[in-house]
Order: structure tokens, then C-alpha cells, then sequence
């Protein structure tokens, strides 16, 4: 089998087990679906290892093939690009907007300054009710899959959740390996599904999350009033989000409350040239202590956005079939991990709202459920899954 026709056979699954999506058999080429395939170009200041600049330029060029997959068996695949943003979670520029949403509601959008203000996420819940409201209004010029090959994340940002209000179905693969379609994307996807729904309902019953893992970690995580969800890869309902290669329960710790050590070992394209310490009181970071040059870009984020501070996600892997430690898209997913995140959390239950969200994950942990009554459950035991 050619490299091209393999990789037309993980775009069938992508497009169609993950996404849903049906070519009409009857009338060829012909399909109801918008879709809109992007990806983000390398700007001049970034400074690239050789791995990473090969992997950054098959994951703008795979996104393009993605979209000419999509217009050629589809009949849609429209394909966007701009330069990264500085950091996952920062909203991404005014032309994905129109590209997602159309002109008249871009239009509308861009009155009164109100563009502006998503795109620095300054919007209050007036402005974000009203954006809702706009692009619900044109929701028929906006796309309805949107398959997200960009490098950083757009997966917390206000472009991605009011893509959702229009019930676009919405793939984030920030850092994708393109050789993760050979991978993590060859799961037993309705295995993972079951995995992932087992390992919601446990964590559930809790308020608190205790962790610790062999290499220092111990964090106190309060989950009062918060719920844990399940991405398990299968993206075909209206609305639907989440991460691909999927496989976890996750949720928004509630502010102020968490505490503990992060004992940061990998970022999230690397291993790090010395682990990096986070203190966490009262639900945000207190102070860093090492020397890898990780710990200078956070606090030059700290500084510019109190926000970034915040504990923003607990996550649990439940993907089989990842592996890949140099890797956070599918480090996090992987069995019996867990990933802990800084930043934004809400699009997914939190409450604060930050240009940044970044995820670090922990391996052989051990995950233990402390219920209201205060009896305890543990549910990952060194990194292997209980329940």
C-alpha cells in the first residue's frame, strides 16, 4: 500500500468513525457537511528543534491533505491557515472566525467592538450571551465539522465553544504527530468509550482527588460540585467536542480550593532538562522551583496574566493504544496517567478565563476517590486502572 493511499484510509476513519460523516453512495461526491480543515504556519521568532520543525511542517501539510480528502469524497473541505499563536488557549485570528462562522455574522460580531473583546478575552457574560446569540442567528453559513490541525490548542477558547452553540462538531489536535493515525487512532473506539464512561462514573462520587505519584507529585484536588466528562473520540452528535486521539475523563477543579506539589517532568514536546516544581495553594501556582528554561516561560505568562496561575484540569487516561511520552496531545491519553493543566478551564466547567492552557502529564500515579462521607476509593493504583 502507497504512503498516500494509507493515509486516505485514516482520513476515512477520521472523517467518518470519529466525525460521523457519510458520503451520499447515490449521487457521488455530494454532501450536506461543511467542512473546514485548519492549521496554523510556523511565525519567523519561533525557535524549532530539528524534530519539531519536522513535525510542525507534515502537520500543516497532512491538514492540507486532510481538506482535499474532505472536498474529494465529501464534496466540502475548505482549508485555512495562519501563523501560531504565542500559546494554546489564545483565541485565533479574525479569518478562521469568518471562515467558521460567515460574513454577516462576522459582521454583526464586529460591531460595537465586540470581536475585539473575545479575541482578548476580555468579553463579559453580556458580550459572550450576545455573540451566542449572533451566531446561533446565522448558523446556517457556518461550517459543521471542523477538524482543528493546528499547533497550539484552540480547544479553550471562546471561537471554539460558540463554534459548538452553531452544533458544529469540533476535533482539536493540537501538537499532532501525523504518525499517531498509525497509533492512538487505531483504538477500539467503543472500547475506549466504555473504559471512559466506567472511569467517569467512578471519579463522580467524589469531592476531593487525591494524587501522588513516584517522583514527588502530591496534590490535594477538590472536584466539589464539579463533574467529570469522558472524550472518547466519537465526535458525531451536533455540538460535540474533543480531542483526537481522544481517551480521558477530565473536569474543572473547583478555584481556590486545590492544593499541593506538581513535580513537572515532560512539556509538551519534550522532556524537560530538569523536573520543575509547582506549588499550588488556594487553587493557583505560589512558586517554581527549578532550572529548565520551561520554568522562565511560565512565569513570563504568570506576569503578563494572573489567570495563567490557576489549576484549570485534572484529566485520566484511558487510550490502550497511546504511548508516547514526548508527546502531551497523546501522553495524556494514555491508560492509567493522569495530566494535570494550568490556565483557562471555561470550556469545560471552570470559571476562569485565560490566554493559556497547558497540560502536564504524570505517570504511574495513584488516584484515590475521598467521597463526602470522607471514605476513600482508590481507582489508579501505580498506573494501572481499577476500575
Amino acid at each position: 500500500m502507497t504512503a498516500n493511499a494509507r493515509l486516505d484510509l485514516a482520513f476515512h476513519s477520521l472523517f467518518e468513525t470519529n466525525m460521523g460523516i457519510r458520503a451520499d453512495i447515490s449521487v457521488p461526491v455530494v454532501s450536506t457537511e461543511r467542512i473546514l480543515v485548519f492549521s496554523d504556519t510556523i511565525r519567523p521568532d519561533e525557535q524549532l528543534s530539528s524534530s519539531d520543525l519536522d513535525r510542525r511542517t507534515r502537520l500543516n501539510a497532512t491538514a492540507r491533505a486532510a481538506a482535499d480528502f474532505a472536498a474529494r469524497t465529501y464534496g466540502s473541505g475548505s482549508f485555512v491557515e495562519f501563523p501560531a499563536t504565542p500559546a494554546s488557549g489564545t483565541e485565533p485570528p479574525r479569518e478562521l472566525w469568518l471562515a467558521t462562522f460567515g460574513s454577516q455574522a462576522l459582521i454583526e460580531l464586529e460591531a460595537g467592538g465586540l470581536l475585539a473583546r473575545l479575541l482578548t478575552k476580555s468579553a463579559d457574560s453580556a458580550d459572550i450571551e450576545r455573540a451566542r446569540e449572533t451566531v446561533q442567528a446565522h448558523r446556517e453559513e457556518a461550517v459543521t465539522a471542523i477538524i482543528a490541525l493546528s499547533n497550539n490548542s484552540t480547544s479553550h477558547t471562546r471561537y471554539r465553544a460558540l463554534a459548538c452553540t452553531t452544533g458544529a462538531r469540533f476535533a482539536s489536535l493540537p501538537h499532532f504527530d501525523p504518525d499517531m493515525f498509525y497509533s492512538s487512532m487505531t483504538v477500539d473506539w467503543q472500547a475506549l468509550a466504555d473504559r471512559t464512561a466506567r472511569l467517569v462514573a467512578a471519579v463522580n462520587r467524589a469531592e476531593w482527588i487525591h494524587v501522588t505519584t513516584p517522583n514527588g507529585t502530591d496534590m490535594h484536588i477538590c472536584k466539589q460540585g464539579r463533574y467529570a466528562k469522558g472524550d472518547d473520540g466519537l465526535l458525531t452528535s451536533a455540538g460535540s467536542f474533543g480531542n483526537l486521539p481522544a481517551g480521558e475523563a477530565y473536569l474543572a477543579p473547583l478555584e481556590g480550593q486545590s492544593h499541593g506539589v506538581m513535580v513537572v517532568e515532560w512539556g509538551p514536546t519534550r522532556k524537560l532538562d530538569e523536573p520543575l516544581r509547582i506549588l499550588i495553594e488556594g487553587g493557583v501556582v505560589v512558586d517554581l522551583e527549578g532550572n529548565d528554561r520551561h520554568r522562565l516561560r511560565l512565569e513570563e505568562l504568570f506576569a503578563a496574566n494572573n489567570a495563567c496561575r490557576n489549576l484549570a484540569e485534572l484529566g485520566i487516561g484511558t487510550n490502550d493504544k497511546a504511548s508516547r511520552p514526548d508527546n502531551v496531545l497523546e501522553a495524556e491519553k494514555i491508560l492509567g496517567t493522569i495530566h494535570l493543566a494550568l490556565g483557562d478551564n471555561t470550556g469545560f466547567g471552570g470559571t476562569v478565563s485565560a490566554p493559556f492552557h497547558e497540560d502536564y502529564v504524570f505517570y504511574h500515579p495513584t488516584l484515590t476517590a475521598i467521597m463526602a462521607d470522607g471514605s476513600r476509593c482508590i481507582i489508579i493504583d501505580d498506573g494501572v486502572l481499577l476500575t
